[in-house]
């Protein structure tokens, strides 16, 4: 575009027109083309209070029991509390502590039981327990792939084990 040079000097004046429009155009493309995540969350389905039909007692061979305390400590024991097949013992939560212990006894029901009952989990929060404790042990059983798992209620007893470590 030609101009007269009128001998003012005029301001010197830059057209950011397309510079905005394809501001827009960028800004429209990535809205359009970016995964919204959305929050998943974690089924867990719990029993009816009102039924009151007894269970099937659990397998002491293929049951392990998480008790949650304070602090994102995990104390476990392998079989029934009175007589226990192994521990009572302490971990923490995470890669170095409960994921080890949960992943080698579910590969040693595998290879003791030759069935496809696997492993089976009783996860026990006291009342010192997070909630943060009970969500990562629920991602623990995702991680670990342990498809059998139940929250109950801690008993006295469990909560003595808490109250000696």
């Amino acid at each position: 575009m030609a101009e007269l040079n009128t001998g003012r000097r005029l301001q010197p004046r830059v057209d950011l027109t397309a510079m905005v429009d394809l501001a827009f155009l960028l800004i429209t493309f990535f809205m359009l083309t970016t995964n919204i995540n959305k929050q998943q969350a974690l089924d867990v389905a719990m029993p009816d209070t009102a039924d009151s039909t007894d269970f099937m007692p659990l397998a002491d061979n293929r049951t392990i029991t998480l008790l949650l305390g304070g602090d994102g400590r995990v104390d476990w024991y392998w079989g029934m509390l009175d007589k226990p097949l192994a521990g009572p013992y302490t971990s923490s939560m995470g890669k170095g502590g409960i994921r080890e212990v949960l992943l080698e006894k579910k590969d040693e029901v595998r290879t003791l039981t030759k069935e496809e009952k696997g492993i089976t989990v009783v996860i026990r929060p006291s009342a010192r327990a997070a909630y943060a404790s009970l969500v990562d042990i629920l991602d623990e059983m995702k991680i670990c792939g342990i498809h059998q798992y139940m929250i109950g209620e801690i008993s006295p007893a469990e909560e003595a084990i808490l109250a000696l470590r």
